[in-house]
């Protein structure tokens, strides 16, 4: 198959899959076999593009002419690799959790969930690989009304007004304003088209294109940036899986991801840093990298604290993105793998614990470590990989982003880096240590066992990729050193 056939197969695999899924509803095996098969095709695709891009390669492929100059289309970045990669790996894993997940908890309309998240992550895969900000903005409008059904699967009246909150500050702000920085885009540049260097340079003011950057930093909801990041938050009433898939595997992975495609290849690095419009927005991620964190400390809630915490680790990567040098950029990219190992992993747990004991708050936690080892062990691993501590791989992307505040010469941002490393330990440690060493709590007084096994395979898989990704950091660090072009 060539490289343009298996680069269009990224986006038509999963749809195809979401055809089978539908077709296998009333054979709930079949119809999980089907979404099993799906993921590790999409996986073993995304890995043999990879393989040619680091051959030297540049696959792509156009997919619909909309009009002259204006297409629908696939390529192939290292960057949008990386994403690739991760998005369609954790796909495997969610989908083996999922199983696991959906029939031990008594879920409904089981069949509707496996068809939306493949056609979801179709459509990350297509954010991944967009040729262009108009097939971005396509697929990541796409993620956004697939993933609706998702958050709304229970049909309770709290799912409907957390889905109207999702919907309305996702599309409020794609619609309102990225939208609009598009079409300004489009007009300034005559092109919507990727390209190293980007491709504003010289085509407006300084200052005017410092607004357009920050109406696609804040139009870019997905990146959760404060003031809009409610939606995050109020999307916890899903289903676990669902929210490893919003924060890991897709939804917030494609707003900080699309931010940093707008960064190296619409405006450009060097260009953004000549024209200095980068430094309070800086400061808006780093006021959002605190706030979040303090908000979490205070959630008794597992799922709700576990959200805020996403929150402020997007914002890590919309830091590094809008400091706009080598190291800070590159931190940003490795952190959106490290963050989503790390983070799927504490939702696993998360999930694992209510299908097991029915328990959400943490308070009611203590001493369940106890009968549920190997979940509260993959849960303190994952929090080290968070916090950034060795031997975990969030070690890496936390270092390089605090490499790049000293480049930037912003010793208050990275004061505010370490502030929230020590904020992310005093919210996640007490959780696995209190499970262990607490005092007995309601969870050892009934008898209670470790989840059904395919959530543990998964947990217990993306808890050995935060150690994995410390050992070996070098394919994604590569990648991101083509990205910034060395």
């Amino acid at each position: 198959m060539s490289a343009a056939a298996l680069t269009a197969s990224t986006v038509l695999v999963p749809l195809a899959g979401a055809v089978g899924i539908a077709l296998a509803d009333r054979k709930p095996n079949l119809r999980e076999a089907v979404t099993l098969t799906t993921s590790v095709i999409l996986f073993v695709i995304v890995l043999a593009i990879y393989f040619a891009l680091e051959s030297g390669e540049h696959p792509g492929v156009t997919l619909l002419e909309v009009m002259p100059g204006l297409d629908l289309a696939l390529s192939v970045e290292p960057l949008g690799m990386i994403f690739g990669l991760v998005a369609s790996f954790l796909w495997i894993v969610t989908s083996i959790y999922s199983v696991g997940y959906m029939r031990g908890h008594g879920e409904a309309n089981q069949t509707r969930f496996y068809v939306c998240f493949a056609v979801a992550i179709a459509s990350a895969i297509g954010v991944a690989f967009a040729a262009n900000m108009f097939s971005m903005f396509v697929f990541y409008e796409i993620l956004t009304l697939s993933t609706y059904p998702l958050v709304t699967h229970s049909g309770t009246e709290e799912a409907r007004r957390a889905g109207r909150v999702y919907l309305g500050i996702l599309l409020g702000t794609s619609i309102g304003i990225q939208l609009v920085a598009v079409v300004w885009t489009w007009t300034l540049a005559g092109t919507l088209d990727f390209r190293q260097g980007g491709i504003l340079a010289g085509t407006a003011s300084p200052l005017l294109l410092g607004v357009l950057y920050a109406m696609y930093v804040f139009g870019i909801g997905k990146a959760a940036l404060m003031p809009f990041h409610r939606w995050l938050p109020a999307a916890m009433v899903a289903p676990t899986p669902v929210s490893a898939l919003l924060h890991a595997v897709a939804v917030v992975k494609a707003g900080v991801f699309a931010i940093l495609k707008v960064t190296i290849y619409i405006f450009g690095i060097d260009y953004l840093r000549e024209i200095g419009t980068g430094q309070w927005l800086a400061y808006v991620a780093g006021a959002t990298i605190l706030i979040a964190s303090l908000v979490a400390m205070k959630k008794d809630n597992l799922k709700a604290r576990l959200a805020y915490s996403t929150v402020s680790q997007l914002s890590y990567i919309v830091l590094g993105a809008v400091l706009v040098n080598t190291w800070s950029v590159v931190g940003s990219g490795m952190h959106i793998v490290m963050h989503a190992f790390g983070k799927i992993t504490l939702f696993f747990c998360a999930g694992a614990i209510m299908v097991a004991t029915h328990k959400t708050e943490i308070s009611d936690m203590r001493g369940l470590g106890r009968q549920m080892p190997i979940t509260m062990i993959a849960f303190f691993i994952a929090s080290l990989s968070i916090i950034g501590l060795p031997p975990m791989g969030g070690l890496w992307s936390k270092w390089y982003l605090g490499i790049g505040t000293l480049e930037a010469g912003q010793l208050t941002l990275l004061a505010v880096l370490m502030l929230s490393s020590l904020l992310n330990i005093a919210y996640l440690l007490p959780i696995p240590v209190l499970s262990f060493m607490g005092n007995k709590g309601s969870a050892e007084k009934t008898e209670i066992r470790e989840a059904p096994w395919p959530c543990l395979v998964a947990l217990v898989s993306t808890a050995s990729g935060c150690l994995f990704l410390f050992l070996y950091p070098d394919p994604f660090f590569k990648l991101m050193m083509k990205t910034v072009g060395q």
